[in-house]
Parts: structure tokens; sequence; C-alpha cells
């Protein structure tokens, strides 16, 4: 035991020499979190308006003030026909126009459409300014998110796609690493079994990628604003289960790879692009193809989101999560029991 207590602290004080493996793990967090949290952003904010009214009767002239008022959209111009707002929109100039024609039925909304998803939310928002707290139509209450805010989204995914890539990526080149040098036969002729070592090598990384959890939860709070409204308890427990996932996906990368290059090619294939793509992170799985959600049914990151976003956001309870919970345990054991066995056969 104290052997392989001492390959611990010997893998830890080897990473923590290395300056860029550091700034990779602890920079590429602050900066996703900083880069998603306000600068990729789906919020609705300062949307060039354009209102097409003559003359404007005193509802109308209300519903522009409203407009004018909120923090969503910016009055750029008065015009007298829809022809003249769509020439703004074409020349971008604006993003959107408000016509107001009482007499033929109300208001039109006339939206640039290259952003569809974006043209719905401005389209969404005009309607509720417009229409006023004194309205009859139909009120929509926001649960759990009711600034809109695109960060309560994003965070529970920038917390999937970083504890895989640093867990994986990073465990799968470190194993590697020594097979390129030659050190790893040195390694396997120390005192401590052969497979000792190799776990020895991950443990460290399972260590940093707590950091890096306690890290993103804080930016997440103070920094972002995104409330952790679930049990604290449970959201940690819930990714220490997924960071074992990922360390058994890296030890299982780093048995079929002879070279960092391979390793890093293959953690970008089988990584980046599904948890990107397929895992509910940046579009919604319900809204793809159904050939594409039986791929997505594979990709771990998938699981973990949708429970991050329902104990972070939504504050539920383990029961409500308990699908996700046991797919992933159902991966680990899985992943890791084929890992294991892959480095049995080649150390033997």
């Amino acid at each position: 035991m104290k052997q392989f207590v001492s390959f611990i602290i010997k893998e830890s004080k080897h990473i923590l020499r290395d300056r860029r493996t550091m700034l990779i793990l602890f920079g590429m967090p602050i900066v996703l979190m900083l880069l998603f949290g306000f600068a990729i952003t789906t919020d609705v904010r300062n949307v060039r308006t354009v209102v097409v009214a003559s003359p404007l009767s005193a509802e109308s002239r209300q519903a522009v003030g409203r407009l004018a008022a909120s923090e969503y959209f910016t009055i750029t111009a008065t015009v007298s026909t829809p022809q003249e707002a769509e020439l703004l929109i074409r020349g971008q100039r604006a993003d959107m126009a408000v016509v107001f024609a009482p007499k033929r039925g109300g208001i039109q909304f006339i939206v640039d459409g290259s952003d569809p998803n974006m043209a719905q939310q401005w389209t969404a928002y005009a309607a509720q300014v417009t229409a006023g707290p004194q309205s009859s139509a139909v009120n929509t209450k926001m649960l759990y998110n009711p600034q809109m805010r695109s960060a309560y989204n994003f965070v529970p995914a920038i917390m999937g796609m970083l504890l895989m890539l640093v867990c994986a990526m990073m465990t799968s080149i470190s194993i590697v690493r020594e097979k390129e040098k030659g050190t790893m036969e040195v390694l396997l002729v120390s005192p401590v079994r052969p497979l000792m070592v190799v776990v020895a090598k991950a443990v460290p990384y399972l260590l940093l990628a707590v950091l890096i959890l306690v890290l993103i939860l804080l930016m997440a709070r103070f920094v972002l604003g995104v409330p952790l409204a679930g049990s604290l308890f449970w959201i940690v427990a819930v990714s220490i289960l997924y960071i074992l996932l990922a360390l058994s996906l890296g030890l299982l990368i780093s048995s079929l790879a002879q070279t960092q290059l391979v390793a890093l090619l293959l953690s970008a294939m089988v990584l980046l692009m599904p948890v990107v793509m397929l895992s509910g992170m940046l579009f919604p799985v319900e809204s793809m193809p159904q050939v594409l959600r039986w791929v997505s049914a594979i990709v771990p990151p998938r699981y973990y989101i949708s429970a991050m976003r329902k104990l972070m956001i939504m504050g539920v309870g383990i029961r409500e999560v308990a699908r996700e919970v046991l797919i992933l345990m159902l991966m680990v054991i899985v992943l890791l029991t084929i890992a294991l066995k892959k480095f049995n056969t080649r150390l033997e």
C-alpha cells in the first residue's frame, strides 16, 4: 500500500511540475466559463428595432414606449411603410420591425430569419413586451430561469465537457507518454502490481478533476450568478461518478493508442465532437433526427448534463435523476471492465 501511495505522490508531482498541463487543466475551465457565460450567449439584448406606424395611436405609442424602455430592444428608426423597414433589415441596419396597423388586425413582426432560433426568441419577447401587463393574452411564467439567462443552460454543459476532456484525454495521453518514452517498462518491473501502476497514474487526475469541479461551481455561483438549487452533496456525488466514467474511458483509449498523437486524435473523435454535437450541450436531443438520437444514447455527457440541469437549476432530488445515474453507473462498470481487461492482456 505504501508503494502504491508513493506512485500516486510521484505522479502528482510530475503533473504539478508540468506548467503546460496545469495551464490546460485550470486555464481552460476559467476561459470556457467566461466565454459561455458572457460572450457566447443566446440572451436577447439590444435587438435593433424599426417601428412602422403612420400615424401612431395612443395604444401604439404606449407599446413603443415599452419596447424602448425594455433592455431587450433598441429603437433605431421609425418609418412609414413595411417596405422601408424591410430595406433596413436587408441592409443589416435593423434586426426586426414592428408594424402597428390597428385597422388591419393589430401588430405584425418582420424579422431577420437568417438565425431561426434567435428570430423566434425576438418575436416572443417583442410580443410579450408590446402586449403589456394588462393584456388579455396568455401570460407566460418561466420556471427556474425567469430572466431567460443562457448561462443556466451552458454551465451544466460546460461541466460535462470539461470533466470528460480533462479526465479522459489527459489520462490517456499521460499513460501513452510513458509508452513512448519507454519508461512504462521500468514502472512495470517495480514491486507494485502492473495494474496498480496504471490506477495510480489515474488517481491524481481524479483529484484534479474534483478541484476543477469545485472551481466551476464557485465560478457558476459567484461570477455567473447561476444558482445551485439542489443538494450540493448529490451534485458532487453524481459528478464524481461521471469523473470515474471519464477516467475509465481514458484508460481504454490509452490501451488502444501507441502514441500521444493517436491518443489525442482518438480523444478528439470519441469525445470532443460527440460531446459538443450530440450531448444536448448546444442543441436539444429531442430536435435531432431519429438516427442521431440513437447515437446520442451512448454519449455519456448527455446523461450527466441532463442530471446537472435538474439538480442545479430545477433543484430536484436524487430520485428525479435516478435514470441518468443508473445509466452512468452501468457505463462505468462496462467501460472500466473492458479497459482493465485490455490492460491486463497487454501487460501479460
